[in-house]
């Protein structure tokens, strides 16, 4: 199960982007899905996920009030919309189906991940 998410690039802080993740081979409506991302050195973080319905979400701490996460099972596409960038948001952005329904930040609940997709926040 390969994921493709996309939609990064360059954007001033304060600006808004927004990422998509679609399975073209396989449905995922009835996985979790979530966002997470990696900057530099560091370790892969949860940004937000949301349940098989679409009707559970839970994020960041970081990114609470300025991303959303959505889903329409009809499309097989998740989005997540970023607003308010940050520099401190510069990552590679992953989504990931989950092997569980239910909307969760753990990382070891994720078995399929995307390729990523590079978002860079200019100061």
């Amino acid at each position: 199960v390969q994921l493709q998410a996309s939609g990064g690039g360059l954007v001033q802080a304060g600006g808004s982007l927004m990422l998509s993740c679609k399975n073209p081979r396989r449905t995922f409506s009835n996985n979790a899905v979530g966002w997470f991302r990696q900057a530099p050195g560091k370790d892969r973080q949860f940004v937000a996920a949301v349940g098989w319905r679409g009707d559970s979400t839970i994020y960041a701490d970081s990114v609470k009030g300025r991303y959303t996460i959505s889903r329409d099972n009809a499309k097989n596409t998740v989005l997540l919309q970023m607003s308010t960038l940050k520099p401190e948001d510069t990552a590679v952005y992953y989504c990931a189906a989950a092997r569980t329904p239910q909307a969760t930040s753990r990382k070891e609940l994720y078995q399929y991940w995307g390729q990523g997709t590079q978002v860079t926040v200019s100061s």
